[in-house]
C-alpha cells in the first residue's frame, strides 16, 4: 500500500494488525455510468508505514511512503459489496447525499458499528486471494 505526500493523520495512525477494506471506485471498472463503487476485499496491515528510499511513481502520482498488506480475501471479479445501498446505515457518512466525497481520501476510519455491518455483508463473499486473482482482468493484477 502506498501513500502520497499529502500528510494525513489516518496514515500516521495505521498500525500493524489494523484491518482495511479494499474499495474500488466505479471508475475502476471502466464504465462509471453503469458500474458501482464496491468493497472488493479485506486486508490487514502487516508492516509499519515507512518512507520509501525513492518516490514510487505510478502514472502521474507520486507516493512517498507505504506499508505491506496481507490480503485476507477478495471478491471474485466483477462482483463486490456495493456501498451506495448501505450509505444510510453507515455512520461514516454523516451526509448520505454526499457520501462519495468521504471516499476520496486514501483511508476512511470506520466506527465499530460500520465494521460489524460491513463484515456481516462482506465475509460471505470473500475468497482466498490466489483463487480469485485469475478472475480479474490483467490490467488490475499487473
Amino acid at each position: 500500500m502506498a501513500f502520497s505526500a499529502t500528510p494525513r493523520g489516518e496514515v500516521a495512525a495505521l498500525a500493524v494488525g489494523d484491518g482495511l477494506y479494499l474499495y474500488s471506485s466505479r471508475s475502476a471498472w471502466k464504465n462509471p455510468a453503469r458500474d458501482r463503487g464496491r468493497v472488493i476485499g479485506h486486508a490487514t496491515v502487516a508492516s509499519a508505514v515507512s518512507s520509501f528510499d525513492r518516490p514510487l511513481e505510478i502514472g502521474t502520482q507520486r507516493y512517498l511512503s507505504g506499508c505491506t498488506l496481507r490480503i485476507d480475501g477478495l471478491v471474485p471479479y466483477p462482483n463486490g459489496l456495493e456501498v451506495a445501498p448501505l450509505v444510510r446505515e453507515l455512520e461514516a457518512f454523516p451526509k448520505p447525499d454526499a457520501w462519495a466525497i468521504y471516499l476520496r481520501r486514501t483511508l476512511l476510519t470506520l466506527p465499530p458499528s460500520d465494521v460489524r455491518l460491513l463484515d456481516q455483508k462482506l465475509r460471505p463473499l470473500l475468497r482466498p486471494r490466489v483463487q480469485v486473482l485469475p478472475t480479474y482482468p490483467s490490467r488490475f493484477t499487473r
